[in-house]
Order: structure tokens, then C-alpha cells, then sequence
């Protein structure tokens, strides 16, 4: 059975006469039908009907064009916790709780291999856990291990593991996939989960110092292709962060040190006090005083987090980066590495290598970049890798050909956050690739200095 629904549609002088379209009808009432071109009807979901096309001489009054416009309100904890598997701590619990829907919510757990190592304990725990809340969570599968590190990044092979153990768990894009480990493993299984049904719901505990205080508390995630850090991602606000610090007991001394540089990054454009307080307990951050560290995790965390609720841009529209000072020389260290070095002490040497271009620029004086140096390396961190004196065939630092890879990192044009002065952060769009290979040289006279004096 069919409807006759009459349109009147405008033509172009000398148009066709009537004409008349069959389409699929279920006895739904009539949808909106466009006239976007001469002759032409664009039927908006409309059931199976018939439609008589009228012509008419004069201007449609239908609208030509859509503007689809609206706002979604994103959301979600970041909890500070100790021991978060213990099955009286209700942290986990409450997280599971937020995914909404009846009864327990299915889930699948991946873990950090590297962190299952370090921690043999770790996946039994989680198991009772579970098990002890079962009422609000449905582990549908012993937990799962993914390559940890830097390696979890490189190429497609996590986000696919983590899409087809979604798939084998019989998880619904309503379930959980629980992700337990470092920053790296984070991304590329955060990557899988944004793509597994168009999203299913992420739930992350962070691991390492640079996760908790940075990358686990935001809403990106990416893998890394063709030696392009970040090449593949999205943006994925995650249901709930977990950051449980006694996870980073397991850590290694180059893991533990390498999350305190983007604690510096953070200081150094946004607040003075904080930048003061970590030069001032370099050493003890060094020395792995857990009460510090988890001072400095929640600190940086918080600042990161202000700055995507209020930053106006959380999914990075525009082309500035402000949390991204010295990250453009740090990315491409990395990949100069074949990513040996850890993110964290490549974003040391480019803080380190930006604030001395920052000197040069009047931005900030010689005395404080040079204790903010010296800082990070009573930390712990390096400033300085060979990879900076590696020249191009023009003779002028390879380094330097990191500052396109990151305009188009950012899409549009070069935006590069400095400090001006420390504790402040201002926007520059042009970086005189002089004076940025005679801060280099800076830094090289400075590290040979820095060699000569004696580590805490």
C-alpha cells in the first residue's frame, strides 16, 4: 500500500513536468523532503510512499542547508586511593557502579605485562576483587596481558588485540574494558576501546608517575605508525581514572624518575609555587619518598585536569598546545631513538632545550633556566642526548625538522608553548631556527659543565 504525499519542489526554468517517486512505506507520519537542486527530491527518512513532485517557477521556501548544532557534556573521576584491589576499598566499585544500567556490568580486564611481572600478585587480586563485587561487575575472562611500554604503541597490534578480546568476552559497546598499566599501554588500549562498537566505556588505572600525573588523566589515546608518534587516535573522555599509588612501588628507578619531567612541564608554564616545590625536593623525589611523589602526582594531575575542564579546547580544535611545552623536540628524540628513550626524559631534554631558546628570546633570565637545569637533573632526569648534534645535510640540527612534524601534529598553524618567565606560559607561532641551534649549543656547554659536578 501506498500514501500520494504532494511536495512542491522548485525547478529551473524550462524544468521537467510533474514526476512521481515510489519509496518504502511503513504508515509513519511524513518526514521532511528537500529541495536541494532542481529536480532532484532528498527524502529524510521517509517511510515507503509515493511522491508527486509539483513544479513550481518561484523559490522554494524549504531551506537548502542543515546547521546541526548541539553540545555534549563530558565527565568523569579522577580518585587518589591506596591499594585500589583491596576488596574493602569501594573506589573500583563505585567506577563499575557509573556505567549505568541493571545488574552487573560486563567486563574486560587487560594488564600491563610489565606491570604483571613486577607485581605477580596484581591479576589474582584483581580477580577477588571482582568476585567480592560481583553484584556491580561481571569479569567475563581471566585479565589479559598487553605489551607494555613504548612497544604497546608501535602499530595496530594492541588496539586489535584489545578489539577482538572485547569481541570473544561477548562485551556490548555498554560494557567495560578496565585498563591496568603505564601511559603507553593506556593509549593503545584506550585506542581499541574508542573503536570497539564506536566507543565503549574505558575505565584506566594508571600505573606509572607519568600516567597518573599526565596522559592517564586526560582524554586522548593513540598509537604510534611509521616512527609518527601519535600518527593514529582519538579523542575518548574515559568513564573513571583510578590512580592507586602504591602501584608505583613496582616501578623501575627510570620509570619512577621519568614521570617527574612532565611535573616540571606543567611548573614551569602554570604555577610558580609548584615549580619551587619540586626544585626544592628533587632529591627526595630522586630517592623514591612515596609521600612526595604522590604530592607531586596529584598536583600535576589537577593542574592537568583545569586545564582541559577550563582550558575552552579539551579536544585540541585549534592548534595551540599549552601543556605541550618542549614536547616538539621530545617527539622527535623519540623517534630519532627508535624510541629507546622514555617519554618522560625526552620531554626533559626539550624543556631544558626550550627554556634556553627562551633565554635567548628575553622570555626568561639566565639564572632561573639554569636552576631549573640543574633541577631536573637532581632529579634524576637526563638534559642532554647525543641526537641534539646530529646535523641534516643542509648542516643545520636534524632536531629542527621536528618543529613541522609538530605543526602538523597540531593541525594549522605552529604553535609553540615557552615560559615567560617561569611559572607563566605564553604562545609563540615562529621558532628562529638560529637561535634555536645556538640554545642547543647552550645546552652542550651547559651538560658539559652540569658532567663536571657531582650527583646527589
Amino acid at each position: 500500500m501506498s500514501v500520494p504525499v504532494a511536495v512542491n519542489l522548485s525547478v529551473a526554468a524550462g524544468g521537467a513536468a510533474d514526476g512521481r517517486l515510489t519509496l518504502p512505506c511503513r504508515r509513519r507520519p511524513a518526514r521532511t523532503v528537500l529541495a536541494l537542486r532542481p529536480r532532484t527530491a532528498y527524502v529524510l527518512g521517509y517511510p515507503l510512499c509515493t511522491v508527486i513532485v509539483r513544479r513550481r517557477t518561484h523559490s522554494s521556501i524549504m531551506p537548502n542547508r542543515i546547521t546541526n548544532s548541539f553540545s555534549i557534556t563530558y565527565g568523569y573521576p579522577v580518585v587518589f586511593t591506596h591499594d585500589a584491589f583491596a576488596p574493602a576499598n569501594p573506589a573500583l566499585a563505585a567506577a563499575f557502579s557509573t556505567a549505568g544500567g541493571r545488574g552487573a556490568t560486563p567486563c574486560l580486564a587487560l594488564l600491563d605485562d610489565g606491570l604483571a611481572a613486577a607485581d605477580p600478585g596484581l591479576s589474582a587480586r584483581l580477580v577477588a576483587y571482582c568476585q567480592a563485587h560481583r553484584s556491580c561487575v561481571d569479569l567475563r575472562a581471566a585479565p589479559i596481558l598487553i605489551p607494555g611500554g613504548e612497544r604497546a604503541k608501535d602499530g595496530w597490534e594492541v588496539p586489535l588485540l584489545t578489539l577482538r578480546q572485547a569481541t570473544a568476552a561477548g562485551l556490548c559497546r555498554h560494557s567495560i574494558i578496565l585498563a591496568v598499566g603505564g601511559g603507553a599501554m593506556l593509549d593503545a588500549v584506550g585506542l581499541g576501546a574508542a573503536l570497539f562498537h564506536r566507543g565503549a566505556h574505558l575505565l584506566r588505572c594508571p600505573t606509572t608517575v607519568l600516567a597518573q600525573c599526565d596522559s592517564g588523566v586526560g582524554v586522548k589515546n593513540g598509537v604510534n605508525l611509521d616512527g609518527i608518534k601519535n600518527l593514529a587516535g582519538t579523542f575518548a573522555p574515559p568513564l573513571a581514572v583510578l590512580n592507586d599509588v602504591e602501584t608505583l612501588r613496582s616501578l623501575s628507578d627510570r620509570d619512577w624518575v621519568a614521570g617527574i619531567a612532565e611535573a616540571f612541564k606543567v611548573a614551569a608554564i602554570r604555577d610558580a609555587g609548584f615549580l619551587t616545590w619540586l626544585t626544592e625536593h628533587a632529591e627526595t623525589l630522586r630517592r623514591r619518598d612515596l609521600a612526595a611523589m604522590e604530592t607531586l602526582v596529584i598536583r600535576c594531575a589537577t593542574l592537568h585536569c583545569e586545564h582541559i575542564a577550563a582550558g575552552g579546547d579539551a579536544f585540541e580544535q585549534g592548534s595551540a598546545r599549552p601543556l605541550d611545552f618542549g614536547h616538539w623536540a621530545a617527539h622527535k628524540l623519540e623517534g630519532m631513538s627508535a624510541f629507546t628513550l622514555r617519554h618522560g626524559e625526552a620531554v626533559a631534554i626539550g624543556i631544558a632545550l626550550d627554556v634556553l631558546y627562551a633565554v635567548r628570546q628575553g622570555l626568561v633570565k639566565p639564572d632561573p633556566a639554569a636552576a631549573l637545569i640543574r633541577a631536573l637533573r637532581r632529579s634524576g632526569l637526563p638534559v642532554w642526548d647525543a641526537h641534539l648534534a646530529q646535523l641534516a645535510s643542509d648542516g643545520t640540527p636534524l632536531v629542527l625538522t621536528g618543529l613541522e612534524e609538530f605543526r602538523q601534529h597540531l593541525g594549522g598553524q605552529l604553535h609553540v608553548t615557552l615560559p615567560a618567565p617561569l611559572g607563566q606560559g605564553c604562545e609563540v607561532t615562529h621558532i628562529d631556527g638560529v637561535a634555536m641551534a645556538a640554545a642547543i649549543a647552550d645546552l652542550a656547554a651547559l651538560q658539559a659543565t652540569l658532567g663536571q659536578e657531582a650527583q646527589p
